[in-house]
């Protein structure tokens, strides 16, 4: 059971990451090197606004914005709003060398370039978040447990099914009692709460996109379109349709 599910994929999949180049002094995302040499040493990004800035000894040789999902991305939302990457292994750095080249050029391409080399860094900080352990109650601390990160995963993949709590404590392999504690104690809410969330972002991304609300509602699991819109309206404040006009 614990290689049935990919802790990360099925997030990953939901959002997509977008990435502008700007000027080094700006943006949420920039590569340090050091002083003398440029030679790239960490990545440093922050997650809840503000310029990522120089330690000792430090200068910064590329700046970029990169959005990915904001708020709205439960992965983004968990971790701590600024994370630091320390440049240890050759693969890293591999990666970095290639991005600092295309960041530093106007070639045809680069811009998409970019935007998949620093999703492939921002993977790389997520299993890094998740291998450390997270101090804070949340997703990240969720996908981190290898029991309950089963559960979770499950709730990305399949969002639409009408997942109990028995299902989900059998997923990773814990009795429902204990279960629910522990989903409580290290997501900080109660596992349907946490799908409720889950299926509101999706349905919401969803009809940011155009998509009707009554496709969305077969979708995520809603009896009706009046079930989903009341659920909708419960978590944003507003109606599906009313946010489509207003789109």
């Amino acid at each position: 059971m614990a290689d049935r599910y990919d802790r990360l994929s099925a997030l990953i999949s939901r959002f997509d990451l977008r990435v502008l180049r700007v000027p080094l002094g700006e943006g949420n995302m920039v590569v340090f090197g050091e002083s003398e040499t440029g030679q790239p040493g960490r990545v440093e990004i922050r997650t809840r606004g503000g310029v990522p800035t120089a330690g000792p000894n430090e200068t910064s040789v590329a700046a970029c914005t990169i959005d990915w999902g904001g708020p709205a991305n439960p992965l983004m939302a968990a971790l701590p709003a600024t994370v630091s990457i320390p440049i240890r292994d050759a693969e890293t750095r591999a990666l970095l060398d290639l991005f600092l080249a295309e960041a530093g050029g106007r070639r045809c391409g680069s811009d998409k370039v970019l935007e998949r080399l620093a999703e492939v860094l921002v993977i790389r900080l997520m299993r890094q978040q998740i291998e450390q352990g997270a101090a804070e109650p949340g997703v990240l601390a969720g996908l981190a447990d290898p029991r309950l990160s089963r559960a979770i995963s499950a709730l990305h993949e399949d969002p639409g099914k009408p997942w109990s709590n028995g299902d989900l404590a059998a997923i990773a392999g814990m009795s429902l009692s204990r279960f629910a504690d522990a989903f409580r104690a290290v997501v900080g809410e109660a596992p349907q709460s946490y799908l409720r969330r889950w299926r509101m972002t999706l349905a919401r991304q969803d009809m940011d996109r155009g998509a009707r609300v009554q496709a969305v509602a077969r979708r995520y699991g809603y009896a009706s379109s009046e079930a989903l819109s009341r659920a909708f309206h419960r978590q944003f404040g507003v109606n599906p349709t009313e946010l489509r006009r207003t789109g």
